[in-house]
């Protein structure tokens, strides 16, 4: 059983940066993990942000933080990180790390996921 901790949120002025990691415990590093980073701002559904597979290779971002936003992980370590740059008042919310060994098929999709973590607070100021 997989389990995800979020850290590295924070506050931080627009136009700051923040990385974000998810340390996963569980993890059986000859799988094939599907991971994504979430994020949920107050009053708004839950969003696919950015996301990777264990394998390397590709990397899917939402349209409105490509460009800014960087996903990345050091399997070495069990870490999933996500680089923020150019952060603006709406990237603010509680952003969550997901797995799920296997392939997910749409993985900006949080449905697809299996396993979550706790959750990391984003908050940019104007």
């Amino acid at each position: 059983q997989v389990q995800l901790v979020e850290s590295g949120g924070g506050s931080v002025q627009a136009g700051g940066s923040l990385r974000l990691s998810c340390v996963a415990s569980g993890y059986t590093y000859s799988s094939y993990y599907s991971m994504g980073w979430f994020r949920q701002a107050p009053g708004k559904e839950r969003e696919g942000v950015a996301a990777t597979f264990t394998s390397g290779g590709s990397a899917y971002y939402a349209d409105h933080v490509k460009g800014r936003f960087t996903i990345s992980r050091d399997n070495t370590k069990n870490t999933l990180y996500l680089q923020m740059d150019s952060l603006k008042p709406e990237d603010t919310g509680l952003y969550y790390c997901a797995a799920r060994r296997g392939h997910v098929i749409q993985p900006l999709k949080g449905n697809g996921y299996n396993t979550w973590g706790q959750g990391t607070q984003v908050t940019v100021s104007s």
